[in-house]
């Protein structure tokens, strides 16, 4: 079935109050506007990769080279978005992070 926002409601699931800065493992899904299937495509029952969707793994498998602090677990691309468990490890690192002043 395809999206419909009339249809389909969303509701956070997140709790109220909580500091999702902290160290922790966090499931994500991450979708893509208006659901549109840009990573490639089921065959076979299997997700096969486009040039799109090998730039999202490549970007997922590099993460914690590029923010300390944060390891990447499980995670599954499909055509229109993506899921997966990022662990922050050192919330004291979380966010933009420090910087030099001009």
């Amino acid at each position: 079935m395809k999206y419909n926002p009339e249809i389909h409601h969303r509701r956070s699931i997140r709790f109220k109050g909580y500091d999702y800065s902290q160290t922790g493992a966090y499931f994500v899904t991450i979708c893509t506007q208006n659901r549109e299937c840009l990573f490639g495509d089921i065959v076979n029952e299997k997700m096969v990769l486009n040039d799109a969707g090998r730039m999202i793994q490549t970007i997922w498998d590099e993460m914690p080279e590029h923010y300390f602090g944060v390891a990447m677990d499980i995670f599954q691309i499909m055509p229109n978005h993506v899921h997966g468990i990022v662990i922050l490890t050192n919330p004291v690192t979380v966010g933009a992070g420090p910087r030099a002043c001009p």
